[in-house]
């Protein structure tokens, strides 16, 4: 179990996969909740490693829409207006959303780079960097020369990150997230676990957030009596 560090009340794990466009939504609200809250220098954020589907294949790359019609048994149509949708309420996050050019990878190496980030104190840049080279930038996230661009963007190391990128450094912490959402019984992303005491589940708004956070500060440092 994560222990937070001593100066902070509440830690905040966010499993999240850098593919998922509700998570980049869930992550503006997160961040908008934080702004309101009273007690933000005392929240840390974790970001937890978690494939929407683990089982697509590595090194095959298919369109977004061709892949969610296939999963869902619908049209093109019925995935394009779904995709209108969903970058509808991105928007209202500030986030320019291009769905119909995104192209569906396996992400576990784009996983692997998130933890080399952690590792520097980048973890946050690490998912805001990758979510938006998919989701507003349609960029492909299994190309390894992509990974290692976007990670020297938030200021790694290149010849590191070009060596993990090649090899399998990395790979325990990400299936160690994935076996830590099991056990929650983590089902979907973006899923928020506030000292693995209190839960919030999805993109919620923002008022949810808020509430969450005072709830978990509120037991984490209770009033004295």
């Amino acid at each position: 179990m994560l222990v937070s560090a001593p100066d902070r009340a509440v830690t905040v794990e966010v499993w999240s996969d850098v593919v998922c466009p509700w998570c980049y939504i869930g992550k503006r609200r997160l961040e908008r909740a934080l702004a309101q809250f009273e007690h933000a220098d005392e929240v840390e954020v974790v970001w937890r490693s978690f494939q929407l589907d683990p089982t697509f294949p590595a090194g095959v790359r298919q369109p977004v829409s061709q892949m969610l019609a296939e999963k869902i048994g619908g049209t093109l149509e019925q995935v394009r207006q779904m995709n209108a949708r969903v970058t509808a309420l991105a928007a209202e996050e500030g986030l320019e959303y291009r769905l119909e050019q995104a192209t569906m990878v396996n992400t576990f190496d784009a996983h692997r780079l998130t933890h080399l980030a952690k590792a520097h104190g980048k973890g946050d840049a690490a998912h805001e960097r990758l979510l938006r080279a998919q989701l507003v930038e349609a960029q492909v996230l299994d190309d390894a020369d992509t990974l290692v661009r976007l990670g020297v963007e938030i200021g790694l190391p290149e010849e590191e990150t070009r060596r993990v990128v090649a090899g399998d450094d990395y790979a325990q912490q990400v299936r160690d997230d994935f076996a830590a959402a099991r056990t929650l019984g983590v089902r979907g992303v973006p899923f928020f676990a506030l000292n693995r005491a209190f839960a919030v589940s999805g993109a919620q708004p923002v008022e949810t957030f808020v509430s969450a956070l005072r709830a978990a500060y509120t037991r984490a440092r209770p009033a004295p009596s």
